[in-house]
């Protein structure tokens, strides 16, 4: 079984062929779970893929919420985007340096949201890059602002009311990327203050379970994405939302779903940070 969507993911080879042409623009989206003592901005700075720019999923957000990296508007995103030089006409490939997961995805599901189908995800990102002894750059590119047209697909993205009118209703799955201890209740959450459990009605598919962790995090093959997601009774003629702590590897079972097929796959932006902090929500615990 292939992908219905091959074009989403590159594989190094195909970035390292194509990273000079004028079409394509690369971007380092590398993030790490609160707590983590990782400088990323400095990270990138000693070395990224040449020609990259950084792109903070914590600095292009809402800055009115308390909660973590939330879309920004459209206004915001076209901006910050476009001074990265990241615009209309071109090919974005965008990865970070834990593998092809987490933010790379975040960042691919927000230019989707705002328009912009034309990116793609670096399979196995800067570890398989730098493994496989490709070259790496410590200098930013010299800025080439380029125009960007936000056009906001409010497909993509589901709110708390959202997501709250959908229970009992099963109109939506909710899928949740969290591990089995943050869903079940076992276990504490990342960040501090927020209750244990999930959203009544979820199912949880830990991010994990659609990622080769022993080869550089790069994507399993369709058919296995397709039986994780069969293995805990989701319906994929049916239609999906995605959620987790901070609606980042939420992002993740959007992009394995989008691989397969599901081009329509929202994510709860808030997701647990929201949901597990405001005391009125129902929950649930255990399986």
């Amino acid at each position: 079984m292939t992908y219905a969507n091959p074009d989403a993911l590159v594989s190094t080879e195909w970035l390292a062929e194509h990273l000079n042409a004028p079409d394509v623009r690369v971007v380092d989206a590398s993030w790490c779970m609160p707590g983590s003592d990782r400088d990323l901005r400095a990270e990138y700075n000693d070395q990224h893929i040449p020609g990259a720019v950084f792109f903070d999923i914590d600095d292009i957000a809402d800055s009115d919420t308390d909660l973590p990296h939330m879309l920004p508007s459209a206004e915001k995103f076209s901006s910050r985007v476009r001074k990265l030089g990241l615009g209309d006409g071109v090919r974005i490939v965008v990865y970070d340096s834990n593998g092809g997961f987490m933010a790379a995805h975040r960042v691919w599901w927000t230019f989707r949201a705002f328009g912009h189908e034309d990116i793609a995800v670096l399979d196995g990102g800067l570890p398989k890059w730098l493994a496989e002894g490709r070259p790496v750059e410590d200098i930013p590119p010299l800025p080439r602002e380029r125009h960007f047209t936000a056009r906001m697909n409010t497909f993509l993205v589901r709110s708390r009311d959202q997501v709250l009118a959908n229970i009992g209703t099963d109109k939506e799955q909710l899928i949740d990327a969290r591990n089995v201890e943050r869903f079940t209740g076992a276990g504490d959450e990342p960040r501090p203050g927020l209750r244990r459990g999930h959203i009544p009605g979820s199912l949880n598919v830990p991010f994990q379970k659609v990622l080769d962790t022993e080869h550089f995090n790069v994507m399993r093959p369709a058919g296995e994405i397709m039986t994780t997601f069969k293995g805990v009774d989701v319906d994929l003629a049916r239609p999906i939302t995605t959620t987790c702590g901070t609606g980042v590897t939420a992002s993740s079972l959007a992009f394995a779903l989008y691989l397969i097929g599901h081009e329509d796959v929202a994510v709860y932006d808030g997701s647990w940070t929201e949901w597990g902090g405001d005391e009125n929500l129902p929950l649930e615990t255990g399986d």
